[in-house]
């Protein structure tokens, strides 16, 4: 359990322990979910991903392009055991 004391302003400081184990980093955000009887839970709030970064994730990487009977022989010898590692 970590103790935390609280301000005359109201504000707390989390240890670095805290942050740590919530995985939370300078410029994150933490969400609080306020329970009965006076309880809460805290949890970081994961930044999505930003698009620009998902651009050409799938992009074509082989030196050449395969057919479709290429593929399929390739499945077929993947099935039978067959298929290179």
């Amino acid at each position: 359990m970590v103790r935390l004391k609280v301000t005359a302003k109201g504000q707390v400081t989390l240890k670095k322990e805290v942050l740590d184990h919530l995985g939370i980093a300078p410029g994150d955000e933490i969400e609080i979910d306020l329970l009965p009887r006076g309880s809460g839970n805290i949890h970081a709030i994961k930044s999505m991903v930003p698009i620009e970064r998902l651009f050409g994730m799938f992009s074509h990487k082989a030196d050449r392009t395969y057919s479709i009977d290429e593929i399929n022989e390739a499945i077929e010898a993947g099935w039978a055991g067959e298929g290179k590692r």
